[in-house]
């Protein structure tokens, strides 16, 4: 539902204030009309040019229209859009949007219709705001109330709700063991004799040498990898019932029918005469 509010300002200048803020607090700029009454002869929300008596015909019109046969109140607006240097027109998408319009003209010394029309003599007409901003809804001649009723669509998604990390490392820990070992060493004693020489110690009685060599036993370390114990991980699904509880609105229309009694006493008298 659309609403239309409309400034008259004395100053132009007021009327661009208000039009830029208008623009800075988000409403659409499209939507925003700004006429120079006194130097275009332009009729709110329109940018062409006629002559005098039409375009105060189009103004007339136009607050008409704009205040839905309450001619009282459209005259005063027309009247005082006469004497307005601008006149400014902002079509806002709610209600809450068009009082914000309102509190922007009136900050920016839009002019109070009612109170000069008062003052003038005339009669004061039943408007909104008395900072000659009005709105009117555009779309209030339908007669049709919808009917919503909400209903509750219940789906699964998947949740995160815990879980395992497994992480293997490698450690290292002192081991020993115990390993005999063998080792062998040369000795030479000599000792003093005193015998005759035998043919085998002729055969040896010539120059030559003997090596003999000592060997011992060290410890060789090999490891060997055995696997000992294997970490399973798996899963159990399971599956279970839940009630989802929640509110669902609905609209609901009441009717009530409303009779003339006088009429309705008169005709049922009519009849029984």
């Amino acid at each position: 539902m659309t609403h239309t509010v409309v400034g008259l300002f004395d100053e132009r200048q007021e009327a661009q204030k208000a039009m830029n803020e208008l623009i800075q607090k988000g409403f659409v700029k499209e939507n925003i009309d700004l006429s120079n009454r006194k130097a275009t002869g332009t009729t709110p929300g329109s940018t062409s040019q006629g002559s005098e008596e039409g375009i105060g015909d189009r103004i007339s019109n136009f607050f008409s229209s704009l205040f839905d046969g309450d001619s009282d109140t459209a005259r005063n607006y027309t009247n005082a859009a006469d004497e307005a240097d601008a006149i400014l027109t902002v079509h806002a998408e709610s209600k809450q949007r068009a009082e914000e319009a309102r509190d922007i003209f009136d900050r920016h010394n839009a002019m109070d219709v009612d109170e000069r029309s008062s003052r003038q003599g005339q009669h004061r007409g039943a408007t909104g705001a008395a900072t000659g901003a009005t709105g009117r809804d555009r779309d209030n001649e339908g007669k049709t109330i919808p009917v919503v009723e909400e209903h509750l669509n219940v789906g699964k998604r998947s949740v995160e709700t815990g879980g395992v990390r497994i992480r293997s490392r490698i450690v290292e820990k002192p081991v020993e063991e115990t390993v005999r070992l063998r080792e062998e060493h040369v000795s030479v004693n000599r000792r003093p004799v005193d015998r005759e020489v035998t043919e085998s110690d002729v055969k040896n009685f010539r120059p030559g040498e003997m090596e003999i060599t000592e060997h011992a036993e060290v410890p060789v370390v090999g490891k060997q990898a055995r696997v000992v114990e294997e970490i399973e991980v798996s899963k159990d699904v399971s599956e279970r019932n839940e009630t989802v509880r929640d509110t669902a609105r609905k609209t609901e229309v009441d009717v009530d029918e409303h009779h003339d009694k006088e009429k309705s006493q008169h005709a049922r008298g009519h009849s029984n005469r």
